[in-house]
């Protein structure tokens, strides 16, 4: 049985990655993007990750080639979506732009073509907002890397149909991502509410000289982080006990830091262009040796991680 056609819109990082999952997964691909140098990497870009995954025992050699060869590309968006099934725009994080896609998109494709952005936080109701067929559109949040980071955040809006968000779960399930139905459109949805409000008392302690950059990230590897991925936060609070956590929560959170700003300590670094690995300067020093440590540390968990899930650890 033939596996319905994607259209990806956006040949950057994210929607080279998106693509290469859904035709590692047996789907033809169109790929757009009005830039044809970005098209022109694609093919390549995904030869080299598919291999690097096969070789570290996600996926296979003979897989890669065929992956690559269900990705067209194109710059023309009406050839790009003729056909297609499911559309994931993966473009610049502006609205404006979004919005004008969307637009294209409704008047392209027929109302039952599914149409999905990728936005990490912008509102999908306002990205949705010039086009007539709302009740298809859909946020579908990959993580990056999208083909290691198993989490998909699928965001409705008050005008999405309950029948498009299960298709996209459906599909998001068979191409063996993890999706999670996050129910109001807020701004950065779930997993990024979480994470920032992790990374603002993160930044507050620094802040205020409770413990230096480095500190902090050992308090959270050698400790909570260790555990994160077994035992999640709502599991947690029952395991311990309800009681415990309220009784916790009365007397640490009035502590915590509750800002609606961001800390002027970020701000002073930006301002003074410490922006971290781009800079080699940021919280902590990063020249490029160590920034390249850190990533390649990054991928080796990830693929260390999902190796162990396929053998049923």
């Amino acid at each position: 049985m033939a596996k319905d056609k994607v259209a990806v819109v956006g040949a950057g990082m994210m929607g080279v990655g998106i693509a290469q999952i859904f035709a590692l997964a047996g789907h033809e691909v169109a790929l757009q993007d009005a830039f044809p140098e970005a098209l022109g990497r694609a093919s390549s870009a995904m030869r080299e990750t598919l291999t690097f995954l096969a070789e570290n025992g996600l996926g296979r050699l003979d897989e890669v080639e065929p992956a690559v060869t269900r990705v067209s590309t194109t710059p023309d968006l009406a050839d790009a979506v003729q056909g297609a099934a499911y559309v994931v725009e993966c473009v610049f994080e502006d609205l404006e732009l979004k919005r004008g896609v969307f637009k294209q998109l409704d008047e392209l494709c027929p109302p039952e073509t599914i149409l999905c952005t990728n936005t990490s936080v912008m509102s999908i109701t306002q990205i949705a907002e010039r086009a007539v067929h709302k009740e298809r559109v859909v946020g579908t949040h990959f993580w990056n890397p999208p083909y290691l980071i198993p989490l998909v955040e699928v965001v409705r809006t008050a005008d999405v149909s309950d029948e498009a968000v299960q298709k996209v779960m459906d599909l998001l399930r068979s191409v063996g991502k993890r999706p999670i139905d996050c129910k109001k459109d807020v701004p950065g949805f779930v997993a990024n509410r979480l994470q920032h409000a992790l990374w603002r008392e993160a930044i507050s302690i620094v802040e205020h000289g409770i413990a230096d950059a480095e500190t902090v990230d050992e308090s959270i590897r050698f400790g909570p982080g260790l555990r994160l991925p077994i035992l999640a936060p709502m599991e947690n609070a029952d395991m311990v006990g309800l009681d415990l956590t309220l009784a916790i929560h009365d007397y640490i959170l009035p502590h915590l830091e509750a800002s609606r700003e961001p800390s002027p300590l970020l701000r002073e670094k930006v301002a003074a262009g410490e922006l971290g690995f781009k800079s080699g300067r940021g919280f902590q020093e990063w020249p490029p040796e160590k920034a390249d440590a850190s990533r390649r540390r990054l991928l080796g968990y990830l693929v260390h991680v999902l190796t162990d899930d396929q053998r049923g650890f």
